[in-house]
């Protein structure tokens, strides 16, 4: 039987997806919206596929439309008008939400939106909901006819695929041009199963097994499909016309608002994980400091879901899934397990997936707090004591504070104790670890900086309509008046970008590690008479004037990180709003540190380059980037085998000469690293030694800072530090 027949075949015994009358009468209709704005022949290939539903706009959608282009035109802190090129933009990015890899639709598909594609503008201001809901409607059955067209391939037996051709695929065909026709198409998923096939394979998977997992991934994403509504076109489709103005503004159905809402009170039992959707896949965006994800420690920002388990059941193929549904299976009860099949970030092929399993619990706000360490360099026979706080999370107990509570946690009045005990231990220098620090609240940042400031600005807040908030410190006093060093990395955003701009900018400290996130914008969450509307109504400013946006923080000492710039940051995300600059405001410069910041990196440097935990670093950091640059893997079965055995010889290599510089034994086999890699995310009180050494690099710097100015040793003059000393 050839694959077409197959597809009949198929579609016959479907017959539950016929359905009623009504679905005749819809898919009627769709067809006529469809030949008023498309070329002649559209309708024998809808009338192929009358199993599925199309969906409609209601009346409460569109006038949600109106409201939310009304507020995006007129309260965002962006100026854009809705217009013809807007129209056009807004056309390509709904069609990159639902094809965002290029595998459903065909150039032929395309062409007969070219009338709608400059429509859309004028559409959106009136809240003609049609033509966005025909494009959906028309994707929802090409995604069911390359479903079909797989299985009936899997069906035929992934035995017959043939694995010797010197054939390649696309690993991202987010770029590349939709394929001309049907033909194209079927090609291009053969190739897509081959890869998956074989990525398998190399695994280790038996025939039986792989086809049973395939089987089970495109049923489910083919019930999906059917299983479309409206909601979900409208929740597209205002996603990509607010995505417009940037990337934080976004459109929430009511069933999303309401999980954003369990999120924002921090009700949920889950995992403590930021989830979003990113086009079929659902992707973790951030973990919650202290949450069950982030101390099992396998699951990553950037990582894309593909498969959620239960405890004793099969896991279930979430991909194509509304971003909700994901949510729901993935919360559960306390003390429950959840299992996560996820493509990490930085694989090299959406093929190659690996298998976490998380127990559930209540994100606590203990385990979030602020902690203290001590380090000791010892620097020519001298002994320098260095204080570390880490901060994970800028936080605070609103509940205990309204209740007044005195002692009610947060990160400026814990921080405050910790400094007071390493005090009491006689430390020379401070370092703050602001390392995948995603945030939190705003006037935590701003009491944080007081604690190392006499007194002044902190950050400047510009809305839409130019206006400027200044934030100020008002409390002289200062519970840490030594040097400091203040570490960032990409996840550090928001929050921490405001405290680690102002110690820059007062000279107060000096920032170190990898160029911060950028997130520089604030949102406001507005009620719609349908869903909800996060927009982004102003910006922050550094004292000194320049943006937070976009650009983050530069540190004063860079340091690589294993993080993939290009996926992961404010300027990696499409219509971020640009960096700029507004006029300063008056600040004290406590050091000048251009005097000795050359003298300081070199000495930096030289110490890296002796180091061998840097030399380590940099070369998984190569390795990394030799992966992300790879655009094209092989099909041939021994090609691919040579790549995928140079790979794995490699992750081998590198785990072994970690496991050398802590005088452990070497993994025999990569089955062996697996095994420990899963034992070690098992262990919940398990800490990440691999990134100490760049704490100690921040002790070290601390060091030479007192070596090179023994200024810099208080800023506060000997008078105003004998007065702070003296008890109240």
């Amino acid at each position: 039987m050839s694959i077409a027949e197959r597809m009949m075949s198929r579609r016959s015994l479907s017959s539950p997806r016929v359905s009623s009358p009504r679905a005749g009468v819809l898919c009627r209709a769709l067809t006529v919206a469809l030949l008023f704005t498309t070329p002649m022949g559209l309708q024998a290939k809808i009338d192929d596929t009358l199993h599925y539903e199309p969906v409609a706009p209601t009346i409460e959608q569109a006038r949600a439309n109106i409201l939310i282009a009304r507020q995006l035109q007129f309260t965002h802190f962006r100026d854009l008008q809705i217009n013809d090129e807007l129209s056009s933009d807004v056309f390509y990015t709904y069609l990159d939400y639902l094809d965002g890899q290029r595998i459903y639709l065909t150039q032929q598909d395309i062409k007969r939106f070219d009338r709608i594609k400059h429509q859309l503008g004028s559409a959106l201001k009136t809240g003609q909901l049609q033509p966005a809901f025909d494009i959906y409607n028309l994707v929802q059955q090409r995604i069911i006819e390359r479903l079909e067209f797989a299985l009936s391939v899997i069906d035929q037996g992934i035995d017959t695929l043939d694995f010797s051709k010197d054939e390649s695929i696309l690993l991202d065909r987010s770029k590349a041009e939709w394929e001309p026709d049907t033909a194209a198409l079927d090609q291009l998923w053969i190739r897509r199963i081959k890869n998956a096939v074989l990525a398998q394979r190399l695994n280790g998977t038996d025939d039986d097994t792989i086809t049973e997992n395939l089987r089970r991934r495109y049923e489910g994403q083919l019930k999906r499909a059917y299983q479309a509504r409206s909601e979900d076109a409208f929740q597209a489709y205002m996603n990509a016309f607010a995505g417009m103005w940037d990337p934080h503004t976004s459109y929430f159905s009511p069933r999303t608002s309401e999980n954003f809402n369990i999120n924002m009170s921090l009700s949920l039992e889950g995992i403590g994980a930021v989830l979003q959707s990113d086009n079929e896949y659902t992707k973790v965006v951030r973990l919650v400091p202290g949450g069950p994800a982030a101390k099992q420690g396998q699951l990553q920002p950037a990582d894309r879901i593909v498969a959620v388990g239960q405890e004793g059941e099969a896991p279930v193929n979430v991909i194509g899934w509304r971003l909700d549904e994901v949510v729901d299976l993935i919360r559960g009860p306390r003390d429950s397990t959840v299992t996560l099949e996820v493509i990490p970030a930085n694989a090299s092929d959406e093929t190659m997936t690996k298998t976490i399993a998380i127990k559930r619990d209540e994100v606590k706000l203990e385990e979030q707090s602020a902690s203290k360490d001590v380090i000791h360099i010892d620097r020519n026979g001298r002994d320098y004591t260095i204080g570390v706080i880490t901060i994970p999370t800028f936080y605070a107990d609103f509940q205990a504070m309204q209740a007044g509570d005195p002692n009610y946690k947060s990160t400026t009045r814990d921080v405050r104790k910790l400094i007071a005990e390493l005090k009491q231990e006689g430390i020379q220098g401070l370092v703050i670890d602001l390392r995948n620090n995603g945030g939190g609240a705003l006037h935590e940042a701003n009491d944080l900086v007081g604690l190392f400031i006499e007194d002044g600005p902190t950050v400047q807040i510009r809305n839409a309509n130019n206006d400027v908030q200044v934030l100020n410190d008002d409390d002289p006093s200062v519970a840490y008046d030594g040097p400091l060093v203040v570490l960032v990395n990409r996840m550090s955003a928001s929050a921490s970008e405001i405290f680690a701009g102002a110690i820059q900018d007062y000279g107060r400290g000096l920032v170190v590690g990898s160029q911060t996130f950028g997130k520089g914008t604030v949102q406001a969450v507005r009620p719609l008479n349908h869903g909800q509307l996060k927009i982004t109504q102003s910006k922050f400013y550094r004292v000194s004037g320049g943006s937070t946006q976009h650009k983050g923080v530069i540190p004063d000492i860079e340091i690589p990180s294993r993080i993939d710039k290009t996926r992961i940051g404010e300027d990696a995300l499409e219509h971020a709003l640009p960096w700029d600059q507004i006029e300063a405001v008056p600040h004290t410069r406590y050091f000048d540190f251009s005097a000795i910041i050359g003298e300081l990196r070199k000495r930096h440097e030289e110490r890296f380059a002796a180091s061998p935990e840097f030399r380590l670093l940099q070369r998984e950091i190569e390795f990394l980037e030799q992966q992300r640059q790879m655009e094209t893997v092989s099909l041939n079965y021994e090609k691919r085998k040579a790549e995928h055995d140079r790979i794995e010889t490699v992750r081998l290599s590198i785990a072994n000469a970690r496991r050398e510089l802590r005088g452990e034994p070497p993994f025999k086999s990569l089955e062996e690293l697996d095994e420990w890699q899963d034992a070690q995310a098992a262990d919940l009180n398990t800490t990440d030694e691999e990134l100490d050494f760049i704490i100690r690099e921040g002790g070290q710097i601390m060091a030479d800072m007192l070596d090179l100015d023994k200024r810099m040793a208080s800023i506060l003059e000997p008078r105003q530090l004998a007065a702070q000393a003296s008890p109240q």
